[in-house]
């Protein structure tokens, strides 16, 4: 939790963002991550003032439970003083006691971006799905939350200005905005008409624009002309040596020697390979997306 401190921007954790969600993808299957056309609504996880702060939070945490679609699953919310911003201990279940940083006492709002991160962790504990080492784990837990309905409120939790600034999670607002924007672009549907923090917004435009870039990156037929030109160059020498910096398809002979060329899907970044012969088809098998190229 960044508060009152720099908040870091970018996409640093770019990669580790991208097999996230092919780990998702892999764990739960196409079907699975497609019974998640909804995200958490504002009004399901509102917090005002005059609540009772408990009896707010067990409810709030409630409605994750139910949108995560853990029905077995309880949470016992408390508030301490503490570093971050929120934990949860991830015993065998079915009760988990979850601990909140004291500032979401008068910061309550933002209750329900602490707790979609940490139902996640329960979510995905109870998965078995984890990712080795700490931060990479806390940016899978983010991605996951992210791109099953409820991250936008983590970015709509990102707050600066010229005196104070505050962040949940371990995204940078623009990965954020860039995991809501993959979101949106499979379900169609426009997370920013929620956003009460206008730095979010911005946040969400900049990620839709990196995502976006994602499906026009050749050999896809929506790849622009440098794009294409570029590609057929490294075709000409392909396979001759490594794939250039900043190039995501990679050339490689086939048991025939015939030419192939790999590279992400845009939708779940799993690595497909199909033959260099002009126009092509292509159907991921992880997330179904059906892709024309131009190999």
């Amino acid at each position: 939790m960044a508060n009152d401190g720099p908040v870091e921007h970018g996409y640093p954790h770019l990669e580790t963002v991208r097999a996230a969600i092919t780990a998702l993808y892999k764990r739960l299957s196409y079907d699975t991550v497609r019974t998640y056309p909804t995200s958490v609504l504002p009004v399901d996880v509102a917090f005002c003032d005059s609540d009772d702060l408990y009896l707010g939070a067990q409810r709030v945490a409630h409605e994750l439970v139910r949108h995560y679609r853990l029905p077995d699953a309880r949470l016992v919310v408390s508030f301490r003083e503490m570093r971050h911003a929120a934990s949860v201990e991830l015993a065998a279940g079915p009760e988990y006691f979850v601990e909140l940083n004291d500032r979401f006492r008068d910061h309550r709002r933002d209750i329900g971006a602490a707790l979609a991160h940490e139902v996640m962790h329960v979510y995905l504990h109870r998965l078995g799905l984890s990712f080795a080492g700490v931060r990479d784990n806390e940016i899978l837990t983010d991605t996951a939350a992210t791109y099953l309905g409820a991250g936008w409120l983590l970015l709509d939790a990102y707050r600066e200005d010229g005196a104070s600034s505050q962040k949940l999670g371990y995204l940078t607002p623009e990965e954020f905005g860039y995991v809501l924007a993959k979101r949106a672009l499979l379900f169609g549907e426009d997370p920013s008409v929620w956003f009460t923090s206008a730095q979010a917004f911005t946040a969400y435009v900049k990620g839709m624009e990196l995502a976006r870039r994602d499906g026009e990156q050749p050999p896809l037929t929506a790849a622009g002309w440098a794009g294409r030109r570029r590609y057929a160059r490294d075709r000409r020498h392909a396979p001759a040596g490594p794939p250039q910096p900043g190039v995501r398809y990679a050339f490689s002979p086939d048991g025939g020697g015939r030419l192939r060329v790999s590279f992400p899907c845009p939708t779940c970044h799993q690595r497909i390979r199909v033959p260099v012969r002009g126009r092509v088809r292509a159907r991921c098998a992880l997330c179904r997306s059906v892709l024309e190229c131009d190999t």
